[in-house]
């Protein structure tokens, strides 16, 4: 599992929420966000995915878990009311700051494997983690040819 320390900037975001117990619907809800960017012409090699859950899911019942998969959009894309209303697309912004960042496999094993080994690593760095959600990042071109992912930890100093 390779490791690094990156600042991860502010982005704006179109994305699709799923709400319910997080694993299953999350796949689908980037499916459905990867289709309608495709069509929009926005799913190119250059493109910078997240999967970000908003609850944790040791205080919030999995009914009420949301997880958003997203996609970052540059300032002159429009989220129109259609987008809205049939494809069930909404814009948000993602406020970056330091990550340690793991590149794994995208694989249900790796990520199980990432979990247990992430916190180690992040506190062997001399961090602690920060109180905003832990993202899913995607490449284009990682994700569309060579099926991997990176876990982004956010970080703060000891």
């Amino acid at each position: 599992m390779e490791m690094r320390v990156e600042g991860i900037p502010n982005y704006r975001l179109a994305y699709v929420r799923q709400t319910g117990p997080y694993c299953p619907g999350n796949v689908q809800a980037m499916e459905h966000l990867k289709r309608w960017a495709k069509a929009k012409g926005l799913l190119t090699e250059s493109a910078i995915l997240f999967g970000i859950p908003q609850d944790h899911p040791q205080t919030t019942l999995p009914e009420h878990c949301r997880y958003d998969a997203c996609i970052v959009i540059s300032e002159d894309t429009i989220i129109t009311e259609d987008d809205l209303m049939n494809d069930g697309v909404c814009e948000s912004e993602f406020i970056g700051g330091d990550y340690v960042v793991f590149k794994i496999r995208h694989t249900a094993e790796a990520m199980q494997r990432a979990w247990a080994d992430i916190f180690p690593a992040v506190h062997s760095l001399g961090y602690q983690v920060d109180n905003k959600p832990i993202v899913e990042k995607y490449t284009g071109y990682d994700l569309l040819h060579r099926n991997l992912c990176e876990i982004c930890v956010p970080i703060k100093s000891i």
